[in-house]
This record gives structure tokens, C-alpha cells and sequence, in this order.
């Protein structure tokens, strides 16, 4: 038979570790990658949606 847990047990709160620089680097890339889709898509939204294909009939 299992003693039930003390009813006054601390509670320990574990903060996150800082990002990696690592972690910090990609999303650095992905905002910049995302910044160049956004211009190309700015000065080629018609081209983007005349070549884009529907796949599946959807």
C-alpha cells in the first residue's frame, strides 16, 4: 500500500532554457526566407497565380 504525498509539497517551477544560438540562426533564416517570398509575391501575385496549379480538383 502506497502513503499518500505530503499535502504541503513545494512545487518546483523549471524555467525554459534560453534559446540555442543555433535555434536563433534558423529563425533568423526562416523570417528572411519569408520576407523574400512576401517581395516576390508583391511584385508577382499575377504571375504567382497564373502558373499556380490545382492539384486533385480541389
Amino acid at each position: 500500500m502506497r502513503k499518500p504525498a505530503p499535502a504541503n509539497r513545494e512545487q518546483s517551477v523549471e524555467e525554459a532554457p534560453p534559446a540555442s544560438e543555433r535555434g536563433s540562426d534558423i529563425k533568423a533564416q526562416l523570417d528572411d526566407l519569408l520576407d523574400e517570398i512576401d517581395e516576390v509575391l508583391e511584385t508577382n501575385a499575377e504571375d504567382f497565380v497564373k502558373s499556380y496549379i490545382q492539384k486533385g480538383g480541389e
